[in-house]
């Protein structure tokens, strides 16, 4: 049995590896407050949620079949937190039946393989169950083959069967071994053999009399303080139930493998309800976005806004509405604290939540999917730095470069700017155009006017230019507006604010 709640065709691997930019996006786009949400204190949810938003997919078929079923997820809630329930339950019983170095013994196997079986049993029949009376409120192609495939195999002639072999596998009436004499007349080819244990009613103690007996028959007793015949006798069994411990062992580990990779999928989408839940509580508004085939070059949205504030905030945040369809280059300037760097990050939090087939903190969202998301932001001076923050910079650019591809999507915020500005602008220049040709979409938010102008300048036709809004008076708006680069950041708006009032209370006290 296939889980296949996240792909298509196979089970998602919770071990593999992060990709390598993976620490970058997190600090960046403030991830960590994603997976707060996702996990709601559940160390299992988070590590799954770190997991599936981090791993994105750049398949739309993929994408799509993940968004029908989280939907279905949110219009079922509480049956698909059943069905998860379930799965826990059944993990944290097998993990009781397991007794550690007692368990090497075949006969402890087969005693444990068959009470936990027995457990596994139950369990299904719950999930059968549940497919039975549910399978119709489900809409998705996921769901409707996973409902489906409990339905056809945990059939009640399946549940008859098993519950007819573990129950002869308790041997309740001992243990019926067949073996041979081998080499110096040893034990060879030990057989389990089935019992005649045909009903006989009362008559059974009757007819196993030896006078009712047509085949020869020959018994031995062990005496009470033989150790030595107990343990010999021991070794005979183990050696003829040695293939059906095994057998039921593996039985047991593809129903747990089942059950543990229904509750890792299942997981994934109750931590987007519980962050979906948070969003919805805090007056955001969220959607499911269209995906796009690579190099359909569209980028269009409504009211986006960064998930990671408004999770911090607890109340609502601005939201912006760009497009930027055909647009390879978009250069973001304009007045400090203006929320550049929270447009920023809510473009690579919408692109990343996407791609791994959530929704997204917006009113509408279309974007192509891209080969992969990266970030290049300026750090804070930092003590365990080996060198200046300029080379560190670029050290960082470095391994980008080194793990980027075409298609790719690359967020820079204040990038290069530990250096003068002409330099810095040149740097800038030199790796965007570089980075252009390799068809790589770029979201720069700079404060070189150096830079952002001569871009500017070129009339490129696949640049688009937006600046942070600031009214007359100064006043922010946390909007991002198309215009021309200005030579000016509107650091005296901050001054003011900060020391004016200062200023002037210090003036009314001079006397």
């Amino acid at each position: 049995m296939k889980v296949h709640l996240m792909f298509r065709e196979q089970d998602f691997d919770l071990q593999q590896p992060l990709p390598p930019q993976a620490d970058a996006l997190t600090q960046d786009l403030g991830l960590e407050a994603l997976f707060t949400a996702m996990a709601a204190e559940d160390k299992f949810l988070r590590e799954v949620a770190q997991k599936a938003v981090l791993l994105s997919v750049a398949d739309v078929a993929t994408i799509t079949y993940r968004q029908h079923v989280l939907q279905d997820c949110l219009a079922n809630a509480a049956i698909v937190q059943k069905i998860y329930d379930i799965c826990i339950e059944c993990m944290q019983n097998e993990r009781r039946h397991f007794w550690g170095g007692l368990s090497s013994s075949p006969g402890m196997i087969l005693y444990r393989s068959v009470e936990v079986l027995h457990m596994f049993v139950e369990n299904l029949r719950k999930l059968k169950k549940i497919a039975d009376t549910e399978a119709a409120n489900f809409k998705s192609g996921g769901f409707r083959r996973f409902f489906s495939m409990l339905q056809e195999e945990l059939t009640e002639a399946y549940f008859a069967e098993v519950q007819d072999h573990l129950k002869r596998l308790r041997f309740k009436g001992g243990v019926l071994i067949s073996a041979e004499l081998g080499r110096g007349n040893k034990g060879v080819n030990y057989t389990l053999r089935r019992p005649d244990d045909r009903e006989v009613g009362w008559f059974a103690p009757i007819l196993s009399s030896p006078i009712f007996s047509h085949k020869p028959s020959y018994t031995f007793h062990i005496a009470d303080r033989d150790e030595a015949g107990f343990r010999a006798l021991s070794e005979l069994r183990d050696k003829g139930i040695n293939l059906a411990a095994n057998a039921l062992a593996r039985s047991n580990d593809h129903i747990l493998s089942f059950l543990s990779a229904l509750r890792t999928e299942l997981a994934f989408y109750i931590g987007c309800r519980n962050l979906h839940r948070q969003l919805t509580d805090r007056g955001g508004a969220s959607c499911f976005p269209t995906p796009l085939a690579a190099g359909t070059r569209r980028h269009d949205f409504r009211g986006l806004y960064d998930a990671a504030l408004a999770l911090s905030m607890h109340r609502t945040v601005s939201g912006n509405d760009v497009n930027a369809d055909g647009k390879d280059l978009i250069i973001i300037t304009g007045a400090n604290q203006g929320g550049k760097s929270t447009f920023l990050r809510s473009v690579g939090l919408a692109q990343v939540m996407m791609q791994c087939g959530m929704f997204v903190p917006a009113q509408a969202f279309q974007a192509e999917v891209r080969s992969g998301t990266f970030t290049h932001f300026k750090r804070e001076e930092d003590a365990g730095m080996h060198s200046g923050k300029f080379d560190e910079e670029l050290s960082r650019m470095s391994g980008i470069i080194d793990h980027i591809r075409p298609e790719a999507l690359l967020l820079f915020n204040e990038s290069f700017a530990a250096t003068n500005e002409r330099e810095g602008s040149e740097i800038a220049r030199q790796i965007v155009g570089a980075l252009l040709d390799a068809k790589v979409r770029i979201f720069f938010v700079t404060h070189q006017f150096d830079f952002a102008h001569s871009m500017y300048d070129k009339n490129l036709p696949d640049a688009l230019f937006l600046r942070a809004e600031r009214r007359s008076d100064g006043t922010r708006t946390f909007r991002m507006i198309g215009g021309e680069p200005l030579d000016t950041s509107y650091g005296e708006d901050l001054y003011r604010k900060i020391f004016a009032p200062a200023e002037a209370h210090e003036t009314q006290e001079v006397p």
